[in-house]
Order: structure tokens, then C-alpha cells, then sequence
């Protein structure tokens, strides 16, 4: 199966990169609040900074990102990249929990909220290593 993609380089590596650290960076700020509806918030923005920082890697380092109508298939592209499978499996189990904190009937987990913040941190870490370098 041919994955669907968009062309793209460094300068979108960066702003994808940028995002995704914007993403992250609210996601952990309201980790700590008590309403429980601020996990799903906070998962679903960690779920995004890891989509991005999928992003800007794969910009980077294949020329292109993922455009398919399943993210799964952004594991896939970013798998391409040679040391990138941490990465790619952390976003594999990020996407894993963005039906259950984007459209769930109840309240995501905290457990599986700090899970999405680890997951993304993990991906935005190679994203900064290979676009900042």
C-alpha cells in the first residue's frame, strides 16, 4: 500500500516542531487540574504535539508527512526514518488513545493521560534532535 503524503522540507520541519512544543508545552501545564475533563484536554493536545512532531521529522529527514485518512499511517512514514522506531512506536501508542480522549463517553484516565505526555515527549525529542541539528 503506497502511503498518501505532502511534500515538504525544513522550514516546515521547524514550524511543525515549533507546534508541537506549543502543544505539549499547554498540554503539561494543565496536567495538574483537578477537573477531570482536563485529562482528555490535556491528552488530546499531547496527542497533537506527537502528530507534529511526526511531522516535522519526516519533513526533515524523508521530504514529506503523512497525509492519509488514518494517523496510523504517520507511524509508518516516520518508521522510514533510521533510528526513528522509539519514536514511531510511542506514536503508535499515542494515536492508540486519541478515540478514547477525543470522543469517549467518559473521562480519560489520569494514568492514560501521563501516558500521552510521556508518549509525545518521546517523539518531540527525536523531532528537536534531527530538526535542530
Amino acid at each position: 500500500m503506497t502511503l498518501r503524503t505532502q511534500a515538504c522540507g525544513p522550514a516546515h520541519a521547524r514550524t511543525r516542531l515549533s507546534a508541537a512544543e506549543k502543544f505539549l508545552e499547554v498540554a503539561q501545564t494543565i496536567e495538574g487540574e483537578f477537573d477531570p475533563a482536563f485529562a482528555g484536554v490535556a491528552a488530546s493536545l499531547a496527542i497533537l504535539a506527537g502528530i507534529a512532531a511526526s511531522d516535522a521529522a519526516c519533513c526533515q529527514m524523508l521530504g514529506r508527512r503523512s497525509r492519509g485518512d488514518s494517523h496510523y499511517d504517520a507511524v509508518q512514514l516516520l518508521s522510514e526514518i533510521s533510528g526513528a522506531q522509539p519514536a514511531a512506536e510511542a506514536l503508535r501508542r499515542l494515536i492508540g488513545l486519541k478515540d478514547e480522549a477525543q470522543y469517549g463517553l467518559r473521562f480519560i484516565s489520569q494514568e492514560n493521560q501521563k501516558k500521552a505526555l510521556r508518549q509525545a515527549a518521546l517523539v518531540l525529542e527525536l523531532a528537536r534532535i534531527l530538526v535542530r541539528n
